[in-house]
Order: C-alpha cells, then structure tokens, then sequence
C-alpha cells in the first residue's frame, strides 16, 4: 500500500457520502454495509480450507490455529495432569483378546469411563488405539437391536448380525484381533460417565466467561485417556492410532490436532466443508472462527490421515476437502498419506464398509503386517450391562462431581494457575504476555493489521473551517467486508501526532454546535490530529445486531462469530493502523472515554510498541457483572485470564493512565506489571472519574 507522506495527510482521510445538515457525521453508503449482518452458524456451507504457498507459511498458521483451539476449550495453557490413579478390573475373556474396565480421574472427582481391550499372545510393545464413541443411543453400551442389524445386512452395509447391532464394540474387537491395546472410552453423560449429563451444566454466561465447557471437559478427557493408555508397559508411545465417528469423530481430528502423540488418525463421517458438528460438546466459543473442520483435520500434517464421508454433510469430502488436504500433504511430500473414501449409498455410520477401510489405514501405517485387504471378523458381544466398570466392588467414587462441583475445582485451579503468571520481575513479562497476549488474540480474533493491510474504501471529501481541515468517509482491512465510517480533524501545524477517540457516539462526539469540543480542541490546539470511527455498533455504524446470541448455547453464536465487544477491539485496531500506516503518524495516542474505555485498553493490549499513550475510563467495569450472553461486554474467557486488570498490565511498559477504576481490581495486576517492567513512572492510576482536561493535560504533558 502507498505509504502517504504527512503533508499529503489532508488527501488520504475517508470519504462522507451525504454530509446533510449535520456535519458531524456521515452516512456510510448501503452499498458498503458497515458491517455483514448475517450470523454464521454450524449449518453454514463453506467452511472451506485454503491450502498455503509454503511450507513455512503453514507452519505459522498452524501455530495459530492450534492456539485458537486450546483457548477455545479453556485449555490454554493446559491444566496441571493431575493423578489419574487409574482401576483395571473385570477381565472378560474372547477370542483373541480380553476386554477390563477402567475408571481414572481425568481431574480431581471427574471420572472418565471405558474399556481396555488387549490382544492375546502378543510380546513387546504393541500399537494402541483411542476409540470416542459417537453420538449414538448409550455410546459405548450401544445395541442397535436385531432388526437394524438385519436391515444394516440387507443393504449391504453390515456382513454380520453382531456386527449390525453392536457396530460399537466391533471396532475395539477387530483392532484388538489385529494385535492393538484399544480404550473405548465414555463421553460426558454416556454409558458410565456420570452425574454430569452430556448437554447440561455449562451453558450459562459464567461458564462462558471462564471458558468451561462440555466440548472443553470432552477434550481434556479425551488427553487424559491418552494419558493413560501410553502409561501402559507393553505400548509403544511411537505407535499410536485415534478412530471415532460423528462426534467421535470431533474429538478425533480435535485431539490429533492439539496433542503430538498420536502417529495415525482416522475420524470417521466428520470432516467436511459443511455442517461442523451439531452438539454442545463439538462446539464452543472462538473454536471455528475463521476456521473449520477441514483445517483442523490439516493440522495433523505429514502424518497419515484417513477420512470417511457417507450421505450426510461429508458426501463431497473426496471433492470439497480432500484435494486442499492433498495439496496441503504436497509441501510436505505426503500426498499418499491423505486419503478419503466417500459411500453415499450409506446414511451417517461407521459401518463395515467404512470400518474395514480404517483397519486397512491403520494396519498399513501402524506396520500391524498382516496381508491385505484386512476384513473384519465375526466376534462374540458382550451384554451392554456387563461393560458397565462400576459394581458392587467397585462403586462409583464417592468423590465424583457434578457439573456445580467440578466447575467450581477447574475456576480454583485455573485461578491459580493464571494467578501464578502475574509479573514479579523483568524475567516473567515474557512467559505473561505469551500466555495472555495469546488467549487476547484469540478472544479478539484480530491483530494489529500491517500498514498495507488496511485501505480507504471511498474518498477523500476535504471540508475546510478557520485553518482546520476536516476529511470523513470509510476506511476498512483489505480483502474483508464491511467499513467503518471515520473522521480525521488536522489542524495547521499539523506536528505528525494523531490520537484515535473512541466513544460509543463515535464520530458525533468531537463536535458540539458544530465546532470541535474544548478537549478536541485543545488537541488541536496543540497541532495534534484527530482521528475517530463509529466503531460496531457506534454512531452511524449501527447494523442489524450480530450478538443475538444462541438461546441455548452461547458457543453455537461465539464459536463462529466475533462477541460485539471483540468487534470492537478490531475495529480500533483497525483505525490505530490507518492512522499508523496511510497517515503516516509519528506518534500515536489512544483515548477511550466513558463505555468505550474498556474497548481501548483491550485494543492497546494488541498494539504492541505502535501506540504511544494510552488514557482510558474505566468505569469501574468488572466482567465480574456480565451474567447475560447477550450482554454489550460479554467476552468468552475474560474472567479465565484475570479480567480487564490482568489485560491491562500488556500494555506495561507503555504510557498509560487509568481513570474511574475504583472497584474494578487494576492494582492487583497494573501495579505489580509496571514494576516488574520497571516502567512506574509510566502509569497513572485515578480511581475516580478523570475530568476531560485532565486526561488531556496527561496526554499533553
């Protein structure tokens, strides 16, 4: 982008379509919405994956993306592992193999369920298997009955009557035969894995405040599992496989995404361009936005991955989904290690069909050596009831929790841990910011764009009063839809400083009676420029809410959508890189006043080394007192990561005045921030309400 030099400022500003009578604002044209008003959903269908250049340029997005997935499941940074102190018991003997039952302790009182199956006669370290059960009736305990496994054997998707009506305990069965330790294990609320029910006690705004989540819980479970089953002595942590199907499937591509471990995937009927998953425990908040399935799947590159689509949302995965994964697996010399294999005569299973693909995947990358094509075996079921891993000798812990009580663990435990980041000295800024500026950017879904990344979309309309030079119009990033309409004040003697003003009246606040107000002016006066935008939801800039939240499940809106509060922080973002980049600022100064103080310290805590100065009110605002979803200032998370205190202390060493923040917590983190960047003399702390003239005097000074 042309990089315009300071005299030429008065030329780049942005463009008012219709001044009217009031020139204190301008109407953004409708061909321009200012911001897309369609919210996206699960159901959308074009969840696409663009493959990069470069290998390296993978690698820095797939950093970011596996980001993005632990802060969205509340597991940034990962919890302490607690002891799974794990009890095996029950043998039950078949052909070939043995099948225990097992209950561990994936968190203090939460307890996570299943079966251990292992292949007779076998020596040395052998394969093991993950196997998350799907979304079927009693998952791990699932009986189909005789006459879906008659209809399953007619239309060719079944070879066998026990296969047909217990298609779940057929997969551990078969891989066990073929010389694998495999663990079937429970999700939340299925089989043996209560009291916590599978769709309940995580879906009201503290939890989202705190990012607990049932999709959060399902995944730790599902790290802890393979905890556990790489704690056994005869398996070989080299060699490890994860299969599941339809939400099996979810936990499948999740876990192969964010844990190193496992050496082979095969999720099953999941990944797709389409539908993303359609339950509380495959959705939560900032998981796929900007993101999908697809390239989730992709962050297990170069390792083999092996996919199944039927006729449901994953019918085009040979087509939408598989050449971008192949052209993916190319950088990195691998296209024969990516593979999907499409059976649309058949509605969403993990059929015979489909499971005699996955055998043959594992058994060719896990070296199982046994000749091909691998076909599944008839085997003998056991009774649902006889899987069960509680009995009389061994009866459900009496420490186990439900949802109340194990919330209330993880928000003392992650306090603590999150606590234990506050910066003492210089040495611990780096891992604070790290850790904080990472679950921001997250949170944000947004950076500080580069100077050539941001544009003027129409303009510029130059208005001249007594010296001073007026431009409005729209300015917005490249390449993303919607505009803010702006406002740039530059008076004569202009000296290169711009401050961005950002109020919820947007750009109508730097005016009364149609003249600059006293603290605009005397920014003027002191030949610094002005630069203000109706951010979301702001002045003109007030389309169709997009924060209409999900009445069941906040995840369902914010796992796809920016929150209102996090759309503002881009857009200020925005404007500091406009200023920054086509004005060519020297210096640049952030003022928030009244609610949209909070919006700028956020936004300052993204900046980096850009902005100069930073004044904000605070207005004694607490995430502590956000109890609704659909509330202006619901941001996902906040409360995990200390609040707006904890996120003021990025800004540190940086200049940076706080004003009405009694009550609101700034000293517990601010203070001892500033200190250990060895920056005090760059804080002001004004617990009360700061007059306009002495927030200008601070910035003046």
């Amino acid at each position: 982008m042309k990089r315009y030099s300071l005299p030429l400022l008065t030329s780049v500003l942005v463009y008012s379509v219709s001044l009217g009578e009031d020139k204190n604002s301008a109407k953004a044209p409708t061909e321009l919405a200012i911001r897309p008003v369609k919210v996206r959903t699960l159901e959308d269908k074009d969840f696409f994956f663009k493959p990069p250049k470069t290998r390296d340029e993978w690698e820095v997005r797939r950093k970011q993306v596996r980001e993005q997935i632990l802060v969205a499941n509340g597991l940034w940074p990962l919890p302490e592992k607690t002891p799974l102190n794990p009890v095996i018991h029950g043998k039950i003997d078949r052909d070939g193999y043995t099948i225990e039952k097992v209950y561990f302790a994936s968190y203090p009182g939460h307890y996570v369920c299943g079966n251990l199956y292992r292949p007779k006669g076998k020596t040395g370290k052998l394969p093991a298997i993950l196997n998350p059960h799907g979304h079927w009736e009693n998952g791990r305990f699932h009986d189909a009955g005789e006459k879906t496994a008659e209809e399953e054997i007619k239309s060719g998707a079944e070879k066998t009557k026990n296969g047909g009506q217990f298609p779940s305990q057929a997969i551990p069965a078969q891989l066990a035969r073929m010389g694998c330790v495999v663990f079937h294990y429970d999700m939340v609320g299925y089989a043996d894995s209560f009291p916590i029910e599978h769709r309940e006690g995580f879906t009201d705004a503290e939890a989202e405040l705190r990012l607990q989540s049932i999709m959060g819980l399902q995944t730790w479970n599902s790290i802890r599992a393979l905890d556990f089953l790489t704690s056994l002595p005869e398996v070989d942590p080299q060699r490890i496989g994860v299969t599941g199907h339809s939400g099996g499937g979810t936990q499948t591509f999740i876990l192969c995404a964010i844990d190193d471990r496992p050496a082979v995937a095969f999720p099953a009927v999941m990944v797709s361009t389409a539908m993303q998953g359609g339950c509380i425990c495959e959705n939560c908040s900032y998981l796929r936005q900007g993101t999908g399935n697809v390239e989730f799947a992709a962050l297990f590159a170069p390792k083999p991955l092996g996919m199944t689509g039927a006729n449901d949302w994953t019918r085009e995965i040979e087509t939408k989904g598989l050449p971008q994964l192949k052209a993916l697996y190319k950088l990195y010399e691998a296209e024969d290690k990516v593979m999907a294999n499409c059976f649309p005569q058949f509605g969403h299973n993990y059929n015979q069909v489909s499971r005699e693909v996955m055998y043959n995947w594992f058994n060719k990358y896990l070296n199982l050596g046994l000749k091909e094509p691998v076909v599944e075996q008839p085997f003998e079921p056991v009774p649902p009831r006889d899987l069960s891993v509680f009995d009389d000798q061994h009866p459900r812990p009496k420490d186990a929790l439900n949802a109340e009580g194990l919330r209330k663990y993880l928000t003392q435990a992650s306090d603590k841990q999150i606590g234990a980041l506050m910066p003492r000295e210089t040495a611990s800024l780096k891992g604070f910011h790290i850790v904080l500026g990472t679950a921001l950017r997250v949170m944000a879904n947004s950076t500080l764009p580069k100077a050539d990344e941001v544009e003027i979309r129409k303009g510029p309309d130059e208005e001249k009063r007594d010296g001073l030079k007026i431009h409005r119009g729209l300015i917005g990033r490249k390449g993303e839809p919607g505009a803010l309409p702006a406002l740039g004040l530059v008076p004569q003697g202009f000296n290169g400083t711009i401050a961005v003003w950002n109020h919820p009246r947007g750009r109508a606040s730097v005016f009364e009676n149609d003249r600059p107000i006293p603290a605009v002016q005397a920014l003027l006066d002191n030949h610094i420029g002005v630069f203000v935008a109706d951010l979301a939801g702001t002045g003109e800039n007030k389309q169709e809410p997009s924060s209409a939240v999900n009445k069941q499940y906040a995840g369902f809106t914010f796992g796809y959508n920016r929150p209102l509060l996090a759309q503002r922080v881009d857009d200020v973002l925005t404007a500091v890189a406009f200023v920054q980049g086509p004005m060519g600022a020297k210096k640049i100064y952030l003022v928030g006043w009244e609610a949209a103080g909070p919006w700028t310290i956020l936004a300052n805590a993204l900046c980096g080394n850009t902005v100069d100065r930073t004044a904000a009110d605070i207005e004694q605002f607490r995430f502590d007192n956000v109890s609704n979803a659909n509330d202006q200032m619901m941001l996902p998370g906040a409360l995990k990561y200390g609040g707006l205190p904890a996120f003021a202390a990025l800004c540190a060493p940086r200049d940076l005045y706080l004003s009405n923040h009694k009550g609101a917590g700034m000293d517990e983190w601010v203070k001892p921030a500033y200190q250990a960047a060895k920056a005090t003399d760059h804080l002001k702390l004004d617990p009360d309400k700061a007059s306009s003239d002495k927030v200008i005097a601070w910035l003046l000074r």
